[in-house]
């Protein structure tokens, strides 16, 4: 994604920039295969006693080890597959049923008003996961410019990631072509429920 505008903001705090290293993080390794150097990343993780720092140790053993050609079988078992893969990633279907429906023209029109443009070269649909999570840690800390005001995270989130991104990470979880891609459903599930809380505490 490109941007040439977004909302003034005091800057991002130290557990902001953790939420959007690990939006990142998933949006890379959901966008394509993992290669042998982010499985190492992966591998070299370590989380705590939380839920999600459980997921993310559980995540770092499967990676350590892991072989890339296994792990792209993986990837395309889930997300292509001969004519489609196991998961369909993307907001619309996960909505409505079928792809680019409502949700991708609504979530067009925010990408609008925050100056938000889909990168020249680009043609998956911008309601898929990858994408979604790397603009959750792009607005976060103001990749594309200024990050934007929590409150406006929250509206974002609320309307294009909380509906749907929760039970595709379950699903990625449970998915039957999964191994490490089951471990990355854990931590994005995990992490979408801490999201979930803090911004419902955020506006009350």
């Amino acid at each position: 994604m490109n941007a040439s505008a977004s909302l003034p903001h005091d800057g991002p705090s130290e557990e902001d920039r953790l939420r959007a290293d690990l939006y990142n993080y998933l949006g890379l390794v959901l966008a394509r295969p993992m290669d042998a150097m982010t499985l190492e990343q992966s591998a070299g993780l370590s989380g705590d006693n939380t839920p999600l720092g459980r997921a993310i140790s559980d995540l770092a053993r499967t990676a350590r080890g892991a072989d890339p050609k296994a792990v792209r079988r993986e990837y395309d078992a889930l997300f292509v597959g001969l004519g489609r893969g196991e998961l369909l990633p993307y907001a619309s279907y996960y909505l409505t049923g079928f792809l680019n429906e409502k949700p991708l023209a609504a979530l067009r029109q925010d990408f609008a008003r925050l100056g938000l443009t889909r990168a020249e070269g680009v043609f998956e649909p911008e309601d898929g996961i990858a994408s979604l999570m790397e603009v959750m840690g792009a607005i976060i800390v103001g990749r594309f410019g200024t990050p934007i005001a929590m409150w406006r995270q929250r509206d974002f989130w609320a309307r294009h990631v909380g509906p749907w991104a929760g039970h595709f990470f379950t699903d990625l979880a449970g998915s039957k072509g999964g191994r490490v891609y089951a471990a990355v459903g854990v931590v994005g599930r995990e992490f979408m429920n801490i999201e979930r809380e803090a911004f419902r505490l955020a506006a009350a």
